[in-house]
Order: structure tokens, then sequence, then C-alpha cells
């Protein structure tokens, strides 16, 4: 490359016409040679290697191996052994054979099986009602407002609040005694099925407001041009909803079913304050089960092993779901 520094010539001689007048400065641009651009080329691609930014990503990497990897694998390890916490032998497959043969793992199935039912149904299809509902009234911001407050409570507060609605003694009942209706009043935490129901109604009042926060942006993100169209060509009400909203809302229902199953598949908190998992284990869910058999019972080895099978569940669910709903990038390119 040619000198960088402005070089000055003189555009004139200093003659006498030229006399007690400034030099006019002819500066010399800098240039490069093919050969120097192609150096500074490798120099930028270096700098810009991939590795480079690995210091940096260190310490998530090791916050997410500490908290995440370290005990999976360990949960991995620690379901081939019969642990108290104390001692600890080989046993093989017996723990997960155990499983196959447990009532109490069976009902816990059921029940999370319930659960995953029950917060794809109730909390998608109200959040996806009441969002499109109140889209366009006057005040329907304000009736989002009210309906997403519960989301702002935490799921121990919500359980408190939901106990003293639904014990024998509580509101709901003494609401039912005071209309009339002493027949429909009843023990609703203490019998199967209709604790866990409870539970997940409990939980809906709670999960609707994320719903409906995340379909009303969906909603909003709807090209105007495509609902003045569609009503020009005489579609209305329902007709609307089902060939235009739905699906312009596809990338919102893939978010919100997907975090539906996620929660309703490692629910805990309400189950446990509200019954923690009674009467006689009868409303635990897998997480409620894993909990009770690893920390309550010091059966380390057998906790593991539910552990290992809720984790397979909710990977092999979540992956199954998104498999079906993302579009086929590999496809498309082809």
């Amino acid at each position: 490359m040619t000198d960088a520094m402005s070089t000055a010539t003189p555009a004139a001689t200093d003659g006498p016409g030229t006399r007690g007048r400034p030099l006019r400065i002819r500066r010399r641009i800098p240039t490069r040679t093919p050969h120097q651009a192609a150096d500074g080329i490798r120099a930028g691609h270096r700098s810009g290697h991939p590795l480079v930014g690995i210091p940096w990503a260190l310490p998530a990497l090791l916050f997410v191996g500490v908290l995440l990897v370290y005990p999976f694998f360990r949960s991995v390890y620690g379901s081939f052994f019969e642990d108290n916490g104390f001692t600890s032998h080989y046993t093989g497959l017996d723990n997960y054979a155990r499983l196959a043969d447990d009532p109490i793992f069976g009902r816990s199935l059921l029940n999370t099986v319930m659960w995953v039912a029950g917060t794809l149904l109730l909390p998608v299809a109200i959040g996806l009602a009441i969002a499109v509902a109140t889209q366009r009234m006057r005040f329907g911001w304000l009736a989002q407002l009210l309906i997403v407050l519960p989301y702002a409570i935490s799921g121990a507060a919500t359980a408190v609040l939901w106990k003293f609605i639904l014990t024998s003694e509580g509101s709901l009942n003494e609401v039912l005694h005071g209309i009339g209706l002493d027949s429909l009043a009843r023990a609703w935490l203490l019998e199967w099925p209709q604790n866990t129901i409870a539970m997940i109604v409990a939980s809906t009042w709670q999960a609707t407001g994320l719903n409906v926060v995340l379909f009303a942006i969906g909603l909003r993100a709807i090209p105007r041009e495509t609902v003045e169209a569609a009503e020009l060509d005489g579609a209305t009400g329902w007709r609307m909803f089902r060939h235009v909203t739905l699906p312009q809302l596809r990338s919102v229902t893939v978010v919100v079913v997907g975090m539906a199953i996620v929660n309703s598949l490692k629910a805990f908190d309400m189950i446990w304050v509200l019954t923690q998992g009674g009467p006689a284990r009868s409303s635990e869910t897998l997480a409620l089960t894993m909990y009770r058999e690893a920390f309550r019972l010091f059966h380390v080895g057998y906790g593991s092993a539910i552990a290992l099978v809720l984790s397979v569940i909710v990977v092999a669910s979540s992956w199954m779901y998104l498999r079906r709903q993302l579009p086929d990038t590999s496809a498309a390119k082809n």
C-alpha cells in the first residue's frame, strides 16, 4: 500500500503573482494493492472466528451445566441404584420394573394426562374466546386486564385462595347452601376425580390471563387488509373466525399450546398446597410423586426413575407437537 500519509505538492511555483497566498495542496489518496486487501480480509476472518466468543459464553454454559445438565445425568445414573440417601447399591432396571407394578404411579400418570387435557382445553379455548370477543369492544382492554390480573399471582397464593373456596366448609359450599342447592355441596378436595378436576379449574382461572394476552397480540398482528377483503367477500361471524382469524393465529397458538403442555406436565405448587396429593395420594401427578418418593420417603433411586420418565414424556410430547406444527424448512429449501 502506498504511503497513507498525506503529501503536499505545490500546485504552482511561488512567484510574484502568488506571493502572500496559501499554496494549494494536492492530497494523495491512500490505495491498497490486491494482495494487501486479501491480507486484511484474512485478518478480519481471524478476528471474527466462531471460537472467539467462547470465553464470553462460558459463564452461561457453566450455569446451564451445573443446574440442568449435571442433575439430569446424575438422575439417570441414580435411577439404577437403590438409594435411601445414606447407603446405595446397584439394582439395574429394578426401579423401572417397579413402576409398572406401582398403582400409585399408574394413578399419577392418569392424573397427569387429565392435567394435560384440562389445561389444553380450558385455558386455551377460554383465552382465545375472550381475546376474540373483547377485540373490538369499547372497554375490551379493561375486560382483558381484569382477566390477566390472576396471572400476576403466584401459584401458591392462587392455591391458598382456592382452598378457602373449595374446602368442605368453604365459600362455594356456603353459597350452595344459601341458595338452596344443598345437594350440590360436597367435599371437593377429598374425593377422586373431582379433586383433580377442581384443581384444574383453579389452574385455569390463573393461566387464562396469559393466553388472553398472547392471543390479543396475535389478533392485532393480523393485517387489516386481510380482514377487509374477507368482509367484502361476505365473511362474517363464524366464517370470519374459521377461515381468516384462526389461520392467522397459527403461530401464536403453537406457542400457547406448547407452553400449556409443559406447564401441565410439571404442575406441582397448586396441587401441593391444595391437597398435598391426597387423600391417600389419589391426586398426585408425576411431578408430585417424584418429589414425595425422593425427598419425603427417601427412595432416591425410585424418585430418579420417575423423574427420568417425566423428563422423557415432557421432551417427547413437546418435540412431537412442534414437529407437527412448525413448517418443514428442509422441504421448503428443496
